[in-house]
């Protein structure tokens, strides 16, 4: 997986590339930590991801519950794929998805 960061001020854009899984992962997380402090709002590129796991599910609702009471986290450019496993878990309901 590729991830791009693109930070102007206290807004956080972080494109991925490729599958989001259990190898992966640790990757964004450990990036996400990194970069969340200082950071109002979080916006997810997801328009070249192919494929998300359960252990980036985790990923992701560990960012929305530091981005929540902040400006906030969006998930942008979901494919249908990805946008299936978000309706089937119920993160539908739960993350911002544009």
């Amino acid at each position: 997986m590729t991830i791009t960061k693109n930070q102007n001020g206290k807004d956080l854009e972080i494109a991925l590339e490729g599958r989001l899984d259990t190898t992966t992962a640790p990757d964004l997380e450990k990036e996400l930590k990194a970069d969340l402090d200082g950071i109002d709002t979080l916006k997810l590129d997801f328009s070249k991801l192919d494929y998300i796991s359960s252990a980036g599910l985790r990923v992701l609702i560990s960012a929305h519950k530091v981005m929540a009471p902040k400006g906030g986290m969006k998930v942008v450019n979901v494919n249908e794929i990805v946008r299936e496993v978000f309706d089937v878990t119920g993160f539908s309901d739960v993350l911002n998805i544009e």
